[in-house]
């Protein structure tokens, strides 16, 4: 299968490339993304075929679906990471909470959150095709609080590849940040930024769009990557958990085989959505994706009302630090698979020339087919984990929370819902610790004390043991100086 570019071609690259092109050098023509040329179909002979797999075996045959040009020993190596996970033969389980409301959780790998799903495989994907072509790379990551640890922690001490992880100062949980100040490998580097996240997304792709950097790397024999979800090789693997979530409803006979589902997806910067959206079109019987936003809740606006509109407006700190994003690098591959090449360069052009873009009102009632949105603030949140737990038995984070009032508003009781858990309880203890038993202000180590004691939950040793590790990643610098800072560290 090939690639091909979200804003068209400018003809200083070829109109296609393979997958291994676009996960190495994932910035694409005009500061496009890479899209498959065609999704391969589904349908429900391949969910029969696999309604007794393993989740590896299922991820196994998805990805042999896409022919993506990995070797097949690379991609079983890979997946074994999976094994790794709280419960090898069910890393993903899906939990019931309400009569017609089950919970997708994602968080049961080392840095308890989402993002290993797919960074998990993905560095040992693209180390090894480093390897395969002689070449070094660096790997850039931007992010508001899960992918740093996740891509830490998969490309660790790997061969060919050096880390420069971006994250805001300030802006993320104290135990997401611990993750990434105490990593100690030789590969690594961690900078803390005085800003936002799209401070560090924007950095992100600047860098990844900068001849002039890149061409500083090249004398130093290393080529540029990154390991954010504007890189197809986390999408890829973020399509299989929304599979294997629909099957595991049909195992636990919550649903017949073909009946559909909501997917509730709590979404920042829409990687996760997205891997739904593609699920859907490649033959999972779907109702609709309805995205969960916090106050930052521009993507909630853009369903709604088809305006794109960061004029005059600000990140807010909320409770769910993870979703403080204004610019989602995905609703681009959205807009590409909709309205084709040249209405996405368009829009996105105006979005980074104006801060806005409109849809027309066709272009609204075709997004609006397959999505439906709401937001939740930070007090509304509190409300439903401590409702949640106290009433339903079940623990969760403030991002998964966001999801308990879209459930509310934007689907129909009658047909069951699949929200997807993105973090463990651990990483928001603070928030947690005030929705349960109204401490305020608590510190993170204070926090997960009192919620393991309400909740009867041991803290899991990986999150204890931060706090007694040494701080080894020191860098916090202003915004400016972040190209600077990369080229000291390599």
């Amino acid at each position: 299968m090939n690639f091909i570019q979200t804003r068209g071609c400018d003809q200083n690259r070829p109109q296609s490339v393979t997958f291994s092109e676009a996960i190495l050098n994932p910035i694409a023509s005009f500061g496009g993304l890479y899209v498959p040329e065609s999704l391969p179909e589904l349908g429900e002979a391949f969910l029969n075929k696999h309604l007794n797999s393993s989740y590896k075996e299922l991820a196994s045959d998805m990805l042999e679906r896409f022919e993506i040009d990995v070797d097949k020993s690379v991609i079983d190596e890979a997946l074994k990471l999976y094994d790794e996970f709280d419960t090898p033969s069910n890393p993903v389980p899906v939990v019931k909470v309400k009569e017609n409301l089950y919970v997708s959780e994602l968080y049961h790998g080392p840095t308890r959150a989402f993002k290993d799903m797919a960074l998990q495989p993905f560095g040992i994907v693209l180390s090894s095709i480093a390897q395969k072509r002689g070449e070094h790379y660096l790997i850039l990551a931007a992010t508001s609080g899960d992918t740093g640890p996740a891509a830490l922690e998969t490309f660790k001490n790997r061969a060919n590849v050096q880390v420069a992880c971006l994250y805001p100062d300030g802006g993320t949980s104290d135990v997401q940040r611990l993750q990434m100040v105490t990593e100690d490998g030789k590969n690594l580097k961690v900078i803390g930024i005085r800003g936002v996240f799209d401070d560090a997304q924007n950095a992100l792709k600047r860098l990844l769009a900068s001849d002039e950097f890149k061409s500083a790397l090249k004398k130093k024999n290393i080529l540029l990557s990154a390991a954010n979800s504007v890189n197809f090789g986390r999408i890829i693997f973020q399509i299989i958990y929304h599979i294997h979530s629909y099957l595991e409803l049909v195992r636990q006979s919550a649903i017949a085989m073909g009946e559909k589902v909501y997917l509730n997806v709590p979404s920042g910067n829409f990687g996760n959505a997205l891997g739904a959206y593609y699920a859907w079109k490649m033959g999972l019987p779907v109702e609709k994706i309805i995205i969960s936003s916090n106050e930052n809740n521009v993507l909630t606006r853009l369903i709604k009302t088809g305006k794109y509109d960061l004029r005059n407006l600000h990140v807010v700190s909320t409770t769910s630090p993870a979703m403080d994003i204004l610019k989602s690098s995905n609703v681009e591959r959205i807009l590409y698979d909709m309205f084709g090449y040249e209405r996405t360069k368009e829009l996105m052009g105006d979005l980074e020339t104006k801060n806005f873009y409109e849809l027309s009102a066709a272009e609204l009632s075709e997004l609006q087919k397959s999505f439906d949105a709401d937001f939740c603030n930070g007090e509304e949140g509190k409300k439903y984990i401590n409702t949640t737990f106290y009433k339903d038995g079940y623990l969760m984070d403030p991002h998964t929370a966001t999801c308990i009032k879209s459930y509310e508003t934007c689907s129909r009781k009658d047909i069951k819902s699949i929200i997807y858990s993105t973090a463990e309880w651990t990483k928001f203890s603070p928030v947690i610790a005030s929705a349960l038993t109204g401490e305020v202000d608590a510190q993170d180590i204070t926090a997960l004390e009192s919620i393991s004691k309400e909740a009867k939950l041991d803290i899991p040793a990986m999150v204890k043991a931060l706090f007694t590790k040494p701080i080894v990643q020191k860098s916090v610098i202003e915004k400016d100086e972040i190209e600077k800072e990369i080229l000291k560290f390599l």
